[in-house]
Order: C-alpha cells, then sequence, then structure tokens
C-alpha cells in the first residue's frame, strides 16, 4: 500500500511539473490571447452598422504573410490595431528598434510594436492598391497591468479602455458605402484561418527578425541595406541610415 501511494505522489508531482512546464511555454501566446480579448470587448461596444470588426486575421501579400491582432472597416478609414499585454513601466521611441519593460528594476526588451503595425498597414496596402483613398489609422493598444511613462511616438500608443472613444473620434468619411463593402468583402475572402498556415508564418517572422538582427549587428539598415554610420544627437549617439533622408532608419 505504502509503495501504492509513493508511485502515486511521484506521478502527481511529475505531472505537476509537465503542466508547469507546458504553461511557461505557452506562457506568452496566453497572455497575448488574453490581452487580445480584452481589447475585442472593447471594439464589440461600436456600432455593428458602422464599423465591421476582424479579429486575429492572417492574410498573405507577394512579401509573405501578416498576422494582424484587430482590423476595423469603416467609411472613416481602416483601423489596424496591434495588442500588448504587459505589467511594469513600459518605455518606448516610435523609431527604436526595441521597448523596454521595467518590472522593479528589471529590464526586459521587445519588439517595437508600432513597427510591427507598419508592416501590417503595409501588406493591407498591398492588398487595397487601387482605393488610393484609403486612410489607415495605426494603433498600438496595451492591456493588462502596464503603465505608459515614456513614450515617444506620432502613431497613437493607448491603454485598452481608451480604444472605442479613440476610433469614435475619427468621424470624417473617407470612404464610400460601396467602398466598404468591397473592403469587408475581400477581407473576408483572404482571411486565412488554416492552422498550418498560422505557424509557417510564425517560422516567417522568427527569421524575418533574426535576419534584422543580423544586418544591425554588421552595421547594415534593415530597411534598405544602406550602411548604418554613427551619429550624434541630442539625446546621445545612435547608428542611422547612411541613406538619410529617403530613409530614416535608426538604433540606439
Amino acid at each position: 500500500m505504502e509503495i501504492i501511494l509513493l508511485v502515486a505522489m511521484v506521478a502527481l508531482v511529475m505531472l505537476a511539473i509537465i503542466a508547469i512546464i507546458v504553461y511557461s511555454l505557452n506562457y506568452s501566446k496566453i497572455k497575448g490571447e488574453i490581452g487580445e480579448a480584452r481589447v475585442a470587448r472593447q471594439l464589440n461596444k461600436l456600432n455593428d452598422e458602422k464599423y465591421k470588426i476582424f479579429h486575429d486575421v492572417l492574410i498573405k501579400t507577394d512579401r509573405g504573410s501578416s498576422q494582424i491582432d484587430h482590423i476595423i472597416v469603416s467609411i472613416y478609414g481602416i483601423f489596424v490595431i496591434e495588442t500588448k499585454n504587459f505589467s511594469g513601466w513600459i518605455f518606448g521611441n516610435e523609431n527604436s528598434e526595441y521597448w523596454t519593460q521595467v518590472i522593479y528594476r528589471h529590464k526586459t526588451k521587445f519588439r517595437n510594436p508600432i513597427k510591427q503595425n507598419w508592416s501590417h498597414v503595409l501588406a493591407l496596402k498591398n492588398i487595397f492598391y487601387e482605393l488610393e483613398s484609403i486612410i489607415y489609422h495605426s494603433i498600438v493598444v496595451f492591456s493588462g497591468s502596464g503603465e505608459l511613462k515614456k513614450i515617444d511616438s506620432k502613431t497613437p500608443v493607448i491603454y485598452d479602455n481608451e480604444i472605442s472613444k479613440y476610433i469614435i473620434s475619427k468621424n470624417e468619411p473617407i470612404l464610400s458605402h460601396e467602398e466598404f463593402i468591397f473592403i469587408v468583402n475581400k477581407l473576408n475572402e483572404i482571411n486565412i484561418k488554416d492552422k498550418s498556415s498560422e505557424k509557417e508564418h510564425i517560422q516567417q517572422v522568427k527569421k524575418h527578425i533574426h535576419k534584422r538582427i543580423q544586418n544591425i549587428n554588421q552595421l547594415i539598415c534593415p530597411k534598405c541595406n544602406s550602411i548604418l554610420i554613427l551619429k550624434k544627437g541630442q539625446h546621445g549617439k545612435f547608428h542611422g541610415c547612411s541613406n538619410y533622408p529617403r530613409c530614416r532608419y535608426t538604433h540606439n
């Protein structure tokens, strides 16, 4: 009996360890999904006659695939939203490669969400190239307990409870009703819901990030492949693209 109890206890401990490992490996994904769900709840408050909402959109273009957290289509333009779920203090600059999360003096770098969203906007522009009148509203939304401390950006970086109000504030008609319907139908048509395509997209993103880091380490501009040169600005030294002003890439 004691042996059976011992074996059962060992099995429970092993299961607990496996559960912790699996949770740790999927923590970022789970955290991201929670943040997206919180933003989705805020977006669902919008008038569904004026706004068509798409969540977790995966599209393919000539440049590759692009996974977009939220897209809102309206006659007032297309709102493209990148969602982040963070705790701690958040610091960032629109042109930096990475932003910083600070929790009790512990600093963690994460990819600039504004630049992430730029690629999403470019993907949509590639798809709707014939509609030159479209205005794209790029927005970064933070959910969770994170506090935006010092964000230097022209692109809106806001909290999840501010998103609906911000979207409603953009009330100048840009598109006709026919163009609005065309965009909605096109997104429904091209939105990929195949899991294998999602895995392929994740692998593509990892390769892209690795290539960018490799270029930066070799002082090659990741945007136009020109040489990065050391410059001095108001806030200290930084690397800037030698192709300036055509390319405005900078790296601290």
